[in-house]
């Protein structure tokens, strides 16, 4: 079967989908990943076809149009910022989902970004899809959507967020998918009538996190699973620099400090913070420069661009970071105690279920981040036993998952015939 995955947006939404492919194409499929050209190396290594996807996400983030997001000092203002660079991207995106499925597909795999385009397309061509999803996206009364709103709600405060939330994509989406459904000939409708028809007919919808971590609630209708975690492709060829091997070898294992692909307001105030909360705590760390291009000069830091985390987080005493899906996932995995300091988008849900898991201690958002609360947050992470047990029995649970074999099993029930 050739499987077509389509995902859009930063590293942390591509590189679990390079070790889905993978263990896909080990069971004998031919596997596809179309995503933006800035990570056409990650696609490639894991032995999988690249198709590449408009907008290089990195490249918007720190333009003018995207700094307007970054900046947002509220929730109202990130979601009209987000709704407006949306629309601006989206097309783009949708007439790239086109021409990656003109190269050939039997079977679509759509991120949540994507799927609304991705089903048009699918539609058009006749094709199956899925979604495969990095968050829990669909309305529950169970908990919040993956939104920066964290106060309690109650079931159906959480449920009216969730479908809020919905409204909120289809205006983000929806000229983008007028415009795909116009050009490839299809009735008009509206993405609320496309949701509604693909529910009623069962449309397949897997989730790629833990159900230690988020189970499946129990008001999701048939069809919707969560799977397990997609772990990132490990390449066997890769080694780590020495020096960082030195500097890692050379004392109390280090803290590490990133915060990937989120592009932060004033990076130079965050170093700043950091590096005095480090000095207060003597502890030494690894600080990953990440799209913002943190750093903070001191012998006690090692600084890192892309290292993969399987090695790198089990060899780190606890992790400071923005707390994306991909990166709280790793954490998870290595089994150490976490600093949770969200930012924006999803970041807040991630950070507030491992407080709840008790393997965090709770989250210092990033605009209320100073030297104290973080070198308080790290001391309690070094030395609270309870936190670095609950984290080891957790990481135990998620080695014994096979995130992979609900997609396998659903894949091989999807018909596939002309």
């Amino acid at each position: 079967m050739r499987i077509l995955i389509a995902t859009a947006g930063s590293r942390g939404d591509v590189v679990p989908y390079t070790g889905l492919g993978a263990q896909l194409r080990q069971a004998g499929h031919l596997v596809s990943v179309a995503t933006h050209t800035r990570f056409a190396a990650l696609v490639e290594v894991a032995g999988l076809e690249f198709r590449a996807l408009p907008v290089d996400p990195m490249a918007e983030l720190v333009s003018d149009r995207g700094q307007r997001l970054v900046r947002a000092r509220s929730a109202a203002r990130e979601v009209a910022e987000l709704i407006r660079l949306g629309r601006q991207l989206m097309p783009a995106l949708g007439q790239g989902v086109l021409s990656a499925v003109r190269r050939g597909c039997d079977v679509l795999l759509l991120s949540a970004t994507l799927a609304p385009l991705g089903q048009v397309v699918a539609e058009a061509f006749g094709l199956p899809s899925i979604g495969v999803f990095l968050q829990p996206m669909t309305p529950t009364r169970e908990f919040q959507a993956p939104v920066p709103i964290t106060r309690p709600l109650g079931p159906w405060g959480d449920y009216l967020v969730g479908r809020v939330t919905e409204a909120v994509m289809d205006q983000l989406l929806y000229p983008a998918v007028r415009q795909l459904r116009r050009r490839l000939g299809l009735p008009a409708l509206t993405i609320a009538a496309q949701r509604r028809r693909a529910q009623r007919r069962g449309w397949p919808v897997l989730h790629g996190f833990s159900p230690a971590v988020v189970a499946r609630p129990a008001d999701w209708r048939p069809g919707m699973e969560v799977c397990g975690y997609w772990w990132p492709y490990q390449d066997p060829h890769w080694q780590p620099p020495a020096e960082l091997v030195d500097f890692v070898q050379a004392g109390p294992p280090p803290v590490f400090v990133g915060f990937g692909s989120r592009v932060v307001p004033d990076v130079e105030r965050l170093g700043a913070i950091v590096g005095a909360a480090l000095r207060q705590t003597g502890l030494r760390a690894v600080v990953q420069t990440g799209w913002s291009g943190l750093s903070i000069p001191s012998d006690d830091v090692f600084p890192v661009d892309e290292v993969p985390h399987h090695w790198l987080f089990p060899r780190m005493a606890a992790v400071v970071h923005h707390y994306g899906a991909g990166t709280t996932a790793a954490g998870l995995r290595a089994g150490i105690p976490a600093v949770p300091v969200p930012a924006q988008f999803d970041t807040p849900f991630w950070a507030a279920r491992l407080t709840a898991l008790g393997v965090a201690d709770a989250p210092i958002p990033l605009r209320k981040l100073s030297v104290g609360r973080l070198a308080a947050a790290l001391k309690k992470a070094i030395e609270e036993p309870a936190l670095r047990s609950r984290a080891h029995t957790l990481a135990a649970r998620l080695a014994a998952e096979d995130g992979a074999a609900q997609v396998l099993h659903t894949l091989q029930r999807v018909d596939t015939s002309p």
